[in-house]
């Protein structure tokens, strides 16, 4: 009787406990590339983190594209002002497993950034990094004198990959 009371039901369980599972898992991961015009109307495209380094410091992470898709690609990393002061030129080194990269401090070439006299932050060309990924691979950025390892997962990869054309 119990042996043909479970082959009756369990047509029936299999899809509710498939729904039971599928309606639990959490969200997948949100892409937090935004799209809005500048001050001066120019449309800009970016990805904001909040990522912590090893020494478990925080740090703001922007990649950003201003202007038409195609456009020059950015990474911008904010300290807390009066915690850290960014020498410039210095450029960022950028790691995944056995590749490497070096981004160039563009920091001074933006005069908001030029004449913030905080210093907590500095901007990188992004376009030689993206150019090169082909997936979404997990990064290490290593700012000499500033950070040893900031580790940046495979999400936010997946978010900078994307803004050359969003």
């Amino acid at each position: 009787m119990k042996r043909m009371l479970a082959l009756l039901l369990a047509p029936l369980l299999a899809p509710l406990l498939a729904a039971t599972l599928w309606l639990g898992l959490p969200p997948a991961a949100q892409s937090l590339v935004h799209a809005h015009n500048d001050e001066n109307g120019t449309p800009v495209v970016r990805s904001l983190e909040s990522l912590r380094d090893l020494d478990y410091q925080s740090w703001q992470v922007v990649a950003y594209r201003e202007g038409p898709p195609g456009g020059p690609l950015k990474l911008r990393i904010v300290g807390y002002p009066g915690k850290v002061r960014l020498d410039h030129p210095t450029a960022l080194q950028v790691q995944s497993g056995r590749f490497r990269w070096e981004l160039a401090d563009v920091t001074l070439a933006n005069p908001q950034l030029a004449g913030d006299g905080r210093a907590a932050a500095a901007e990188f060309d992004l376009a030689p990094l993206l150019a090169d990924l082909k997936q979404d691979r997990p990064l290490r950025l290593v700012l000499p004198g500033v950070f040893v390892e900031l580790p940046v997962p495979p999400f936010v990869v997946a978010e900078w990959r994307s803004l050359p054309m969003a």
